[in-house]
């Protein structure tokens, strides 16, 4: 994406406009501007009008187009005159692109030139993979344990991580699933692969206990075994307790046996040292949450630049978020590295196209209330702005939900929108960073994998100054460009991945909980 073109100096009342086409622009200045502000280009706002949501730049008729990003996200429910407030209640929702006769693999991009002499200090596992954090992660087969993980988990990171000081911490991969559902509906690979592949994160080291219960439907055997398409874990009997076991005399009992597992575990993690690997071995998440009308035209341009320069290193990328992509799709299918790719993209919108169906609602159900106060009028809007964290580069390979990578470069990682849920499904995946952008702020988190915020405006970043890793408010400011604040974020990003800076989630502690997608019936 080209640097938008912004109308004014800082100095003065200002607007972006992102395309030559779009009849639409975006107010810059916090707080808004008043009726009556005049541009020099002889605009004149006929009302007060947000900052970050729409002006009409020219008279729009009853059921006329509404073009931004040089695309229509809807058609205006009456006659909007110019240097008008076109909210939400304005634009009618456009038809989605029908999947059926969408191009495929035909315009797929030139690989970019490699870039070559970068690195991190990462923990490197016997599979090949590298981690950016050393932690052990406690698998749960059913939710019914969480409350005895949560309180070991206290244990552990109270009296035995002293003990280990190569180990960065302990995560109790709690869940809702497990049990009270139907574990045999073809919609449970979903989640029975999610939770199979969470253990397997890189950041955990391959270092694989489980806490079952012992009655559940997801048995530890059966959730180790996995579904058809993931590889099995091997793991000895006695990284595996059972809190129903006969042997277990009290409360104490099954602390003190998951205590003693913990603890070899924690000691072949304590033998694990940071070493400086290419930054091809970094697997990164890219996401949006609490998003506004800059997140297209700041941050999320931002991180495109940043995944390509990672593309270009060799490393695995992923972007997510089907609601936020289906309205976009159009303009993803011609990048599909070949026609294979490009019809797996259209097979998880038609999947997620029909899961919504049967719960008898679409797609209007995005955005948020918050979305909207930040400008975004409907989700076509929001899908313009959300596909610039794909760069410029091929797509890959599709993963559906909780699948794990058999590529490298540019992945496109099905997922809920969702926050909390897009982020348990990528880390399933294999990230073991996320870059998340946000226009209306959020302290959104992960315990599993370090998560960079950046924030779509200045106003954010200052307001939130110690939440906030990195600010994209400078592009719309033009005090950077849309390559400044990618170069910026892509070496905060080897930073972070190497321990040497700490992401603000992580410093104060703000992790979300994980939220498995469960599509199944529950019972």
């Amino acid at each position: 994406m080209s640097n938008p073109e912004i109308a004014q100096p800082v100095s003065l009342p200002f607007y972006i406009r992102v395309n030559p086409q779009d009849n639409v622009a975006i107010i810059v200045n916090d707080g808004g501007l008043k009726a009556g502000t005049h541009f020099p280009d002889g605009l004149t706002l006929t009302e007060h009008i947000p900052q970050g949501h729409k002006v009409a730049l020219t008279d729009i008729a009853d059921g006329g187009a509404i073009v931004r990003y040089g695309e229509i996200i809807g058609y205006a429910l009456r006659a909007i005159p110019q240097g008008s407030w076109i909210d939400e209640s304005l634009v009618a929702l456009p038809e989605a692109p029908p999947l059926e006769s969408l191009p495929l693999a035909n315009r797929v991009p030139e690989p970019l030139p490699p870039l070559d002499g970068y690195t991190f200090e990462g923990y490197r596992n016997a599979d090949g993979s590298v981690g950016t954090k050393n932690l052990l992660g406690i698998t749960t087969s059913v939710q019914c344990v969480s409350g005895v993980v949560d309180y070991v988990v206290k244990i552990i990171e109270r009296d035995l991580l002293p003990e280990y000081p190569n180990v960065d911490g302990v995560v109790g991969l709690n869940h809702l699933y497990g049990c009270g559902v139907a574990i045999n509906a073809p919609a449970a690979v979903i989640p029975i692969r999610t939770i199979h592949n969470l253990a397997l994160n890189p950041n955990f080291g391959g270092e694989v206990m489980v806490v079952g219960l012992g009655c559940e439907k997801l048995q530890p055997e059966r959730l180790l075994q996995g579904t058809e398409d993931v590889t099995p874990i091997a793991v000895d009997a006695a990284s595996v307790v059972r809190l129903q076991d006969e042997h277990h005399q009290g409360f104490r009992s099954m602390v003190d046996d998951i205590l003693a597992v913990a603890r070899r575990h924690l000691e072949k993690l304590n033998q694990r040292t940071r070493e400086t690997c290419p930054a091809s071995e970094l697997v990164v998440g890219m996401q949006c949450g609490g998003s506004d009308a800059f997140s297209g035209v700041t941050a999320n341009p931002a991180v495109g630049f940043a995944s390509d320069l990672l593309v270009r290193c060799g490393a695995t990328v992923m972007f997510s978020e089907v609601t936020e992509v289906r309205d976009a799709i159009h303009l993803l299918t011609p990048r599909a590295a070949d026609v294979e790719v490009g019809k797996r993209l259209l097979e998880e919108m038609a999947w997620y196209d029909d899961y919504l169906n049967a719960g008898r609602t679409d797609r209007s159900a995005n955005p948020s209330p918050g979305n909207k106060k930040g400008g975004l009028a409907n989700v076509v809007e929001k899908a313009l702005g959300s596909i610039a964290k794909s760069g410029q580069s091929a797509i890959a390979e599709v993963l559906s939900p909780g699948q794990r990578p058999t590529r490298r470069g540019l992945i496109y990682a099905a997922t809920p929108a969702s926050d909390f849920v897009c982020g348990t499904q990528q880390v399933a995946s294999g990230i073991t960073l996320q870059v998340f952008t946000t226009g209306r702020g959020t302290p959104y988190g992960l315990v599993a994998v370090p998560v960079i915020k950046m924030a779509t405006r200045s106003e954010l970043a200052r307001r939130w100054y110690d939440l906030m890793d990195i600010n994209a408010g400078t592009i719309a400011t033009g005090e950077e460009s849309i390559e400044e604040v990618g170069w910026r974020l892509f070496h905060l990003i080897l930073d972070v991945a190497s321990g040497r800076k700490k992401t603000f989630s992580d410093q104060w502690g703000l992790h979300n909980q994980l939220a498995v997608f469960n599509p199944a019936p529950v019972t």
